[in-house]
């Protein structure tokens, strides 16, 4: 059975910088052979995590949007790819609202102590992180990074690799970076192959 991945545009632009970097990594977790599932976050009808806390003692959210489908398909997936550019020193607003929306998750594992994901599972499943910033300053993927990895320990789809490229204010084009482009293929075609032979040893 194919592995199944998810794929998260954190961008609005859908033909920008950061579309590009991941479409090349789906394009190589494809090629080694997984199922990806492209959701472009920014253009989703979803509402913010209101702190409800009725997931506390629940495994579903109060709000009734597209998140129910969403919350499936990552209790289903084997693995994880975000690309997102950096926003004030963090993730983009929409795409951080969509991952404030799993304290559906949180609450499972960490107050009642019952992850959706059992330990074996968690085992095998990565994620693979994509950023572009604008600024050629020290540390400018940080707080994206502290993000992400928060996330991943969440929904135990632990931080696996990444693909980085600041300075794009100057680079402006993505695509005058091959290597960059490269490195996103070849990341997204490795995470492919790991999904894949862990299958073939289980």
């Amino acid at each position: 059975m194919q592995k199944k991945v998810v794929a998260l545009l954190g961008s609005p632009i859908l033909d920008g910088n950061t579309a590009r970097l991941l479409d090349e990594a789906i394009r190589g977790a494809e090629e080694a052979g997984c199922e990806v599932e492209k959701i472009e976050v920014a253009h989703m009808d979803v509402l913010p995590c209101m702190e409800f806390f009725q997931c506390m003692g629940s495994e579903t959210c109060l709000i009734q949007d597209e998140m129910e489908g969403i919350f499936r398909k990552f209790r289903e997936m084997d693995g994880l790819i975000i690309a997102t550019p950096v926003m004030t020193m963090g993730i983009p607003g929409r795409l951080k609202s969509f991952i404030d929306r799993f304290q559906v998750f949180y609450m499972a594992k960490y107050h009642r102590g019952r992850s959706f994901i059992s330990p074996e599972r968690r085992k095998m499943r990565k994620m693979l992180f994509i950023s572009i910033a604008g600024m050629n300053i020290p540390n400018v993927f940080e707080g994206v990074k502290m993000t992400a990895r928060a996330f991943g320990e969440i929904i135990d789809c632990p931080y696996w690799d990444e693909v980085l490229q600041n300075d794009m204010d100057t680079v402006r084009d993505i695509r005058t970076r091959p290597e960059v482009m490269e490195a996103a293929y070849r990341k997204g075609y490795e995470l492919g192959r790991l999904l894949e032979q862990q299958a073939a040893v289980v």
